[in-house]
C-alpha cells in the first residue's frame, strides 16, 4: 500500500477548513489538531491559505496540511508550491490529478456517481472523494457502491457528522472528511474552540477501531 492510504487508514478523519478571515481559519486548525485531527485541509478559497498552509504545517508538524476546493491547473501548482500534503477537488480533472502526479502529490478528485468515481480513479487519483454523498443516501449510498468498488478509496465529505462517520467506516470508506458538523457556524462565531476540541476528541475515539485497519 502506497503511503497515502497507509496515512488514510492510519488517521481516518479530514478535517476541512474553509473562512473567510485567515486568523479564523488557523484557530479552527489548531482546535482540530488539538483534539488529536492529524490530517487538515485548508480550502483554497479559504482567505490567504496560500500563507497559511505552509505556516500550520510549522505549526503542527505532527499534522499533514493540505487543501481543498482546487479547480483547475494554476491553482494546483500554486497550492503545491506553497507546500500542501495533499491536494483535493469537488471534480474530476485528468489535469489536475496529472500535476499531482508529476509533483508526488496526493490529488484525491472528487466524484458521485459510479461513472464518475471509476473515470476519476483510473485517471490515477490517489483516492477518489464522494461528494456531496448527503444527496444520494449518505451511508446508504457507501454501502450500495461498496461491492462492486470496493478496490477504490472512498472518502465520503458533504454530509459526515460526528454521529455517523464512523458508519462511513464501517461501510467501507477509506476516510471521511467532515466540516460544517465539526466547525458549526455559532460555535466559530463566539470563538469557542474548547468545544471545536472536544468535537475532534470525540471523532478520534469513535473512528479509533478503524484506525491501522
Amino acid at each position: 500500500m502506497n503511503p497515502w492510504l497507509s496515512l488514510l487508514q492510519q488517521h481516518r478523519i479530514i478535517a476541512v477548513i474553509r473562512a473567510d478571515n485567515v486568523s479564523i481559519a488557523r484557530e479552527m486548525a489548531l482546535a482540530a489538531a488539538a483534539g488529536g485531527i492529524k490530517l487538515i485541509e485548508i480550502a483554497w478559497n479559504t482567505d490567504r491559505a496560500e500563507s497559511l498552509i505552509p505556516k500550520l504545517q510549522q505549526e503542527l508538524p505532527d499534522c499533514k496540511i493540505g487543501t481543498g476546493t482546487v479547480l483547475d491547473t494554476d491553482s494546483a501548482e500554486r497550492a503545491i508550491a506553497c507546500g500542501c500534503s495533499f491536494l483535493f477537488t469537488p471534480h474530476t480533472n485528468p489535469e489536475l490529478i496529472t500535476k499531482g502526479l508529476e509533483n508526488n502529490i496526493p490529488v484525491i478528485a472528487g466524484a458521485l456517481t459510479p461513472t464518475e468515481i471509476i473515470t476519476a480513479w483510473q485517471a490515477g487519483a490517489a483516492a477518489v472523494k464522494v461528494f456531496p454523498i448527503k444527496v444520494l443516501g449518505g451511508v446508504e449510498y457507501l454501502q450500495c457502491l461498496q461491492p462492486v468498488l470496493r478496490d477504490i478509496p472512498l472518502i465520503p465529505t458533504g454530509g459526515v457528522s460526528l454521529q455517523n462517520a464512523d458508519k462511513f467506516l464501517a461501510a467501507g470508506a477509506i476516510a471521511v472528511g467532515i466540516s460544517s458538523h465539526l466547525f458549526s457556524p455559532e460555535v466559530i462565531a463566539e470563538d469557542d474552540w474548547t468545544t471545536i476540541i472536544a468535537r475532534s476528541q470525540t471523532l478520534i475515539q469513535k473512528v479509533q477501531p478503524f484506525q491501522n485497519q
